[in-house]
């Protein structure tokens, strides 16, 4: 560090004067117009007029804040309210904002002057050094104040602040990032209990048909009018759907304790009693302008700050370049006896002025400007790419309701027609008047077409919870307008230096 040409450790004078005249001009040089202008690269943004899945309605159906309520579950309200308040990925999400405040409130800190104070006593002995001399003994005394400042001239200090600040903004849309996914995880698991019960339920009532048409069909054996090969048949069915309750009993289990994680609890502490399908509700949403998913999806935000984050840190990159000031002064008491510690002639200061100019550093600078650079470009594309993605998400989930609604309605026709001809031919069955095989085949055909409307109602309403999801969760509030593009074209950001660096 080369000091300037000043230094004064005594009581004022000339050049103490001198010095303040000193610190007085660089302390208007703070307020001057030093920072290093960097320009960001813009967004250009691929922003759609409308969704084409998208139904034409005039007013919007957007979704409420607990849009899980919609379906009208009170157990899978209390699941989602336990996911909010005791998901353990939460918390932890939670930490991490403290974390990046924490490093916002550091980085802050190199905006402000740094006080230290400082006591000391201390008794030192000094050696005989002559035939007939004695030793003395020799007590010091000081208090003393000292204080440090870096001039922010280029604003290298409070990019770094600008740059945590965002981060911490970036942090608070992750935690409501994980929070959403976290609902929805619940949400989905619920579904996955009910339709694996409603499939146990139906298994058990295809047993219990399967085995009363074994018992026709034993009976028309013993009369003779049936081969044991008629009656190995429907116990292979039988046997069939005897092995498919295992897994579902199994399935439903496993759902129970993915439910229990996500409410942060053990297993063994959290009941779940599930239900069907059939008791839930299907809420209505229809998407509004895609512009508005910009400032609704947490997602976007958190990418939307990374970006700003990584510019401000090309900016002190960039600043780190120009020399740095640092401004230290000291003053205080200092006696070698206790009771004149604090008279007039005690007093001491020291103040001084420093500036360093980096001259070669082997590319280290350029090297870091480079990678700031590096890291904008690269939280450039990942925010360009949430934002393809959110509409993309959206497109996917409006179609995907859409067609497995229809789905849904035609899959209960299969169902009605196939139980149809299910109980007519177990009826002529009974009579006498139809083969086994027909009555096989149609046994396999109702089994087959009722797991395939679960399935199918199954993958509706997790439809549904992917459109909640895609829109960023509930819109009872407007949501905020989204920020600013940041006005530069792209593909590479451009150094531009203000007149005043230029002059």
């Amino acid at each position: 560090m080369r000091v300037l040409p000043w230094s004064e450790a005594a009581g004022p004078g000339h050049h103490g004067r001198r010095g303040w005249r000193l610190l007085v001009v660089l302390g208007l040089g703070m307020t001057a117009s030093g920072c290093v202008s960097v320009e960001a690269p813009a967004p250009n943004l691929d922003v759609p007029a409308g969704y084409r899945q998208a139904s034409r309605t005039p007013d919007a159906a957007l979704p409420r804040s607990e849009w899980w309520r919609g379906f009208r579950s009170p157990e899978l309200d209390r699941l989602v309210e336990g996911s909010r308040t005791g998901n353990l990925d939460i918390a932890a999400a939670v930490a991490r904002i403290r974390q990046a405040d924490a490093v916002a409130e550091i980085n802050g800190a190199a905006l402000l002057p740094t006080l230290d104070g400082g006591a000391n006593a201390s008794r030192s002995r000094s050696a005989a050094l002559g035939s007939g001399a004695r030793p003395r003994g020799r007590n010091n005394y000081s208090l003393s104040l000292s204080a440090s400042y870096q001039l922010d001239f280029w604003g290298k200090n409070q990019a770094a602040l600008d740059a945590a600040l965002a981060s911490a903004r970036a942090s608070r849309f992750d935690r409501d990032t994980v929070e959403l996914t976290a609902v929805a995880s619940t949400a989905t698991t619920y579904f996955d209990l009910l339709a694996a019960q409603d499939r146990l339920r139906i298994a058990r009532e295809n047993v219990a048909n399967a085995s009363r048409v074994l018992g026709v069909i034993q009976r028309r054996l013993d009369a003779g009018t049936a081969t044991a090969l008629d009656v190995a048949e429907q116990q292979s069915l039988v046997a069939q759907q005897k092995a498919s309750i295992p897994p579902l009993e199994q399935e439903v289990a496993q759902d129970q304790a993915t439910l229990a994680v996500l409410v942060g609890r053990a297993p063994a502490h959290l009941t779940v009693a599930g239900g069907s399908m059939d008791r839930l509700s299907s809420p209505r949403v229809t998407p509004g302008l895609p512009s508005a998913l910009l400032a609704q999806r947490p997602d976007i935000r958190s990418a939307e700050a990374s970006l700003a984050a990584a510019h401000a840190d090309v900016v002190a990159a960039r600043a780190a370049f120009f020399p740095s000031i640092q401004l230290t002064g000291q003053a205080g008491v200092e006696s070698l006896a206790l009771k004149s510690l604090f008279e007039p002639s005690s007093t001491f200061y020291s103040i001084a002025a420093g500036l360093t100019q980096p001259i070669f550093d082997g590319g280290t600078l350029q090297g870091q400007f480079k990678q700031a650079k590096g890291v904008e470009a690269e939280n450039l594309a990942n925010y360009r790419k949430a934002v393809v993605s959110a509409f993309a998400d959206v497109e996917k989930a409006l179609v995907a309701v859409r067609q497995l609604g229809r789905q849904e309605a035609l899959q209960r026709d299969v169902v009605k027609s196939a139980r149809t001809a299910y109980q007519l031919s177990e009826q002529q069955l009974n009579e006498g008047t139809v083969d086994i095989t027909t009555v096989l085949n149609n046994q396999t055909t109702l089994f087959q077409a009722q797991n395939t409307l679960v399935e199918v109602k199954l993958s509706r309403l997790q439809a549904l919870v992917a459109l909640f999801q895609a829109l960023g969760g509930g819109w009872d509030k407007p949501p905020a307008a989204p920020a600013a593009p940041l006005p530069v074209p792209v593909p590479v950001p451009v150094l531009v230096l203000s007149p005043a660096e230029r002059s």
